[in-house]
């Protein structure tokens, strides 16, 4: 997805900064990225950072702003992450913890130090437009088996991304905050997943259409484009984020709560529906610690 990103954004005409750990994928993708520019004014570069260490995300937001004659970018989405889907009493702490790292802390304190740069005496009240975005996913609406030590984490997430929408207001009017909640995508990375994924997961996840990165890229920055706050990238993801938009802004106020009172009657019987899936899975297939991916 952060390459399909990049390049769309290239295409568009903007100036993109790349990071990741692997210094020969930073490369390749940078190369892809040039070829998509719109224009030979433009500029590319890349990081090699792990951003599950705490201190990286400022490190980053320094070397980029160096990069960039001394102006901070004017868009920063995180898009790192990864998941190992397994049950919850399997999962050796040590997968819950490094979960969190990647799908939520580095994103987070990737928000800190980029908000610090934008919202500093002095730049808090400037006019320019600046957007922070968030990468979730649909399990942050509804979660399934399988997936405990991924979706709080995006549900964490999610939380933060509300709190910081309103908290930005203390310093500026200009400067926004948005989440992007793609479902399942076409990735070597999820057909590793798959490998060792619980079958009961596999069955509650095959009503999820399967998007390629393109896809969701495009329906992402649509989405952006059109000043969305929770951006979803398929018709089921914005039904699931129905179910769920609690005291989040709105995108549509009206189209979203007509959409939410749809979801609130049908609600029960999607539940019903899986959690009976849940239970017909166990009884057929015995005690957890039998299963086999």
């Amino acid at each position: 997805m952060g390459l399909s990103v990049a390049k769309i954004l290239s295409g568009k005409g903007a100036n993109v900064v790349i990071v990741a750990r692997n210094v020969g994928k930073l490369e390749g993708a940078l190369s892809e990225i040039k070829a998509s520019a719109a224009s030979a004014t433009q500029n590319f570069h890349y990081i090699s950072a792990d951003l599950t260490d705490a201190s990286e995300a400022s490190r980053i937001v320094t070397d980029v702003v160096a990069w960039n004659r001394g102006v901070a970018p004017d868009v920063v989405w995180c898009m790192a992450g990864s998941s190992e889907p397994q049950l919850f009493l399997d999962a050796p702490s040590k997968v819950l913890r490094n979960q969190m790292d990647i799908n939520y802390w580095a994103s987070a304190e990737m928000a800190q130090a980029i908000l610090k740069e934008w919202l500093a005496p002095g730049e808090a009240r400037s006019d320019k437009q600046r957007h922070f975005i968030f990468t979730a996913t649909t399990l942050a609406f509804y979660p399934i088996v399988g997936y405990s030590a991924y979706s709080p984490c995006k549900a964490a997430m999610r939380s933060l991304s509300d709190t910081l929408s309103q908290e930005i207001l203390l310093y500026s009017d200009s400067v926004k905050v948005h989440t992007v909640f793609p479902g399942s995508i076409d990735t070597p990375g999820f057909a590793h997943e798959n490998i060792g994924k619980p079958g009961i997961t596999k069955i509650l996840e095959e009503p999820d259409p399967l998007q390629s990165p393109d896809a969701v890229a495009t329906a992402a920055i649509s989405g952006l484009e059109s000043g969305e706050y929770l951006i979803t990238t398929n018709l089921l993801g914005s039904i699931m984020r129905a179910s769920a938009w609690g005291s989040s802004v709105r995108n549509n106020w009206v189209i979203d709560n007509i959409l939410v009172c749809i979801v609130a009657l049908v609600s029960y019987f999607i539940s019903a529906d899986m959690n009976g899936k849940v239970r017909k899975y166990g009884k057929t297939n015995g005690h957890p610690s039998t299963f086999k991916a």
